[in-house]
């Protein structure tokens, strides 16, 4: 889960306003006993040789527990650091720092959002048992990303008239937008990387469907290969978060830049987009299953998950396929859409309950993760994850501006996603 320390949704605003009733509840028996506690910063998690301490990990929970993470405040806690270090760590590569000004500036801008000072702020964290070192590390973070993803992708973010018009379609009331899109989904390992990326780049220039469909069918290792990569209309809601803003910033034989995944990178390249006459359905959660099949993309192992795929309907069949086989052989769960990992996240976009694809990996390209749907939820009175503009967007009407920074904002923050997914794949991370 990409973490977003410097945004303030209404449920941080909310956070904030009551953090001084959550701080009276925690008091001082939250403050950790240094003295007391053995391996208090010994390493629970090292990224490419760089420690996160067990105090930091406890301090970072015990700061989204007063903040009211929605999430399980101690798995959120270990993500984010984790984040952190490889933010860090690709900052530095580039030269990039943020001044104490910035930083004390940033703290200033979050701890209005609940109508407090940084120093009103500090102090309600501190009667929380957490230091203001652990509130500094936490912004300056953002910060940090905020500097690297500008400095990185700013020139490729812009908005055009095209663009403010497909969103402003797609966000009018009684109306929907569906796309008809074609994939390409380059596959690599270790130092096949550079290689995809380049042969992804030269795609990403093409305007051609027809162009674009022949090299699918030669380099796309989704099953759609054979269909030249084309898919069939899809409702943008469907769509995973991380590819909603870059579709609707297309024209039709647009392709959007490569978009790295684990193990692999994708392409999209937008044939049509249709108003619909009926608003489609947003999804707040997605229920789906991951069988894991050792030899990632080998003949034996594509055989072994059609095999599985012609002996399962639902995804409780897949309990008797996995039966007598190691327990994490075999993961079923319910996720927000923006939970879910990008490359399973586009892979089950083109599934229906009881279908299957298998074409995401693990472990270096080793295991091949054969994915089912098993639902969506519908979201209720708006309560999803928006496949347009936000709420907030929405309430300011037809502001060009404000609907220009969204865009322009949900550009950028796909690309940093994609990018901080990049970072963790090529990472060593070793938890202990």
């Amino acid at each position: 889960m990409t973490s977003r320390p410097l945004t303030a949704p209404r449920a941080l605003r909310a956070a904030l306003l009551g953090l001084a009733l959550s701080v009276g509840a925690a008091g001082m028996a939250a403050l950790p006993g240094i003295a007391a506690a053995q391996g208090l910063f010994d390493p629970v998690v090292k990224v490419n040789g760089a420690a996160v301490t067990r105090y930091e990990l406890n301090q970072r929970t015990e700061l989204l527990k007063l903040l009211r993470a929605p999430a399980d405040p101690a798995r959120l806690a270990r993500e984010q650091l984790i984040e952190d270090r490889l933010k860090s760590q690709a900052a530095a590569a580039q030269g990039i720092t943020v001044s104490d000004e910035q930083i004390a500036a940033g703290m200033e801008n979050f701890a209005s959002q609940g109508s407090l000072s940084a120093d009103q702020m500090i102090a309600l964290l501190e009667r929380g048992g957490v230091s203001r070192e652990t509130f500094e590390a936490f912004v300056r973070s953002g910060l940090i990303w905020r500097e690297l993803t500008q400095a990185r992708f700013g020139a490729r973010v812009s908005v055009s008239e095209a663009d403010l018009e497909r969103a402003r379609a797609a966000i009018q009331d009684g109306t929907g937008v569906r796309v008809l899109l074609s994939e390409i989904i380059i596959p690599f390992e270790g130092p096949g990387e550079e290689r995809a990326m380049a042969k992804a780049r030269e795609i990403s220039e093409l305007t051609s469907t027809g162009a674009f469909s022949a090299q699918a069918r030669q380099v796309s290792a989704t099953r759609t290969r054979e269909a030249g990569g084309r898919l069939p209309w899809q409702p943008i809601t469907q769509l995973p978060p991380v590819l909603r803003p870059l579709v609707l910033g297309l024209a039709p034989g647009e392709v959007t830049d490569p978009l790295p995944l684990d193990g692999a990178v994708a392409l999209f390249q937008l044939r049509e987009i249709q108003e619909t006459e009926v608003p489609e359905p947003s999804y707040s959660a997605i229920e789906y299953a991951a069988y894991y099949i050792p030899g990632g993309r080998t003949p034996e192992a594509l055989a072994r998950a059609a095999q599985v795929d012609a002996q399962t309907d639902t995804c409780d069949d897949l309990y008797g396929i996995a039966k007598d086989q190691p327990e994490n052989v075999l993961e079923r769960g319910t996720k927000a859409p923006g939970e879910i990992p990008n490359d399973i996240a586009i892979s089950l976009s083109r599934l229906d309950p009881g279908e299957v694809s298998y074409d995401v990996t693990r472990a270096n390209g080793q295991t091949l993760v054969l994915l089912m749907m098993c639902g969506r939820s519908l979201a209720i009175d708006g309560a999803s994850q928006s496949a347009t503009p936000s709420a907030e967007g929405e309430e300011a009407g037809d502001n060009t501006a404000q609907l220009s920074q969204q865009i322009a904002a949900r550009r950028m923050e796909s690309f940093a996603n994609g990018y901080l997914e990049q970072l963790r794949a090529e990472a060593r991370i070793i938890e202990y």
